[in-house]
């Protein structure tokens, strides 16, 4: 595990002289076993000796970096900065999201971003976001606190509809589009990436119920397991 003291740019009007920002790589070294919050479910071996065929498919996106990125969009230096390390630009029409490779950005609100990538790649990415973007900025490292659940399959939308108040009828809910709301009795950031396809962003207190909820949810239907 490594920090780093970062200076904080004289640019940011905010911060006093001299102030510095102590940041920390979230992830130990090799040697050092990482959990995921569905660890414990052992999704691995459901997927060995589990169903091969069902209406919905369930996929653990594990241990993925996720940064909170907080900003105005009057900011042209924020937003410039952020382009240039990410290599688009951040979504500023509400609820949509933007994609490049393994980097996806989801709208949250209008000046907050969730950032989601390769877990590895998340302390190095946040020195060179902190580096190109100036002003009134703020990031934080929760790749910790959530995990990504990925549901598909011609039954995926029926298993959202009984999970969550907001309407995810093809009419209001097209492909690219990104909602944070309501999921079960906790909270969910849902992406819809394809027809059949959808992402779960949940935190890691709520896992353990939400995989309990899915798995009664989708017991009509008939769930895989996907490691």
């Amino acid at each position: 595990m490594s920090d780093i003291i970062a200076p904080v740019k004289p640019a940011d009007s905010q911060a006093a002289p001299g102030a510095s920002v102590a940041l920390m790589d979230q992830l130990a070294g090799p040697a050092a076993r990482a959990e995921s919050p569905l660890y414990h479910a052992d999704l691995a071996t459901l997927a060995r000796q589990g169903a091969k065929t069902g209406g919905v498919t369930l996929q653990e996106h594990k241990l993925l970096g996720h940064l909170v990125i907080r900003g105005s969009q009057d900011n042209a230096a924020f937003l410039a900065g952020a382009r240039d390390v990410l290599g688009f630009d951040l979504p500023t029409r509400p609820l949509t999201c933007e994609q490049a490779g393994e980097l996806s950005v989801r709208w949250i609100a209008p000046d907050e971003w969730l950032l989601i990538l390769p877990g590895r790649q998340a302390f190095e990415l946040e020195n060179r976001l902190r580096k190109a973007m100036s002003g009134h900025i703020a990031i934080v490292n929760v790749s910790g606190g959530q995990t990504l659940l990925e549901l598909s399959g011609p039954d995926a939308r029926m298993v959202l509809s009984k999970s969550t108040p907001y309407d995810v009828h093809d009419r209001n809910f097209p492909v690219g589009k990104v909602v944070t709301t309501v999921f079960a009795k906790s909270q969910a950031v849902i992406r819809r990436t394809g027809e059949q396809s959808w992402e779960l962003v949940i935190r890691r207190s709520f896992a353990d119920y939400i995989w309990l909820w899915l798995q009664d949810a989708c017991a009509e239907f008939g769930l895989v397991i996907k490691d």
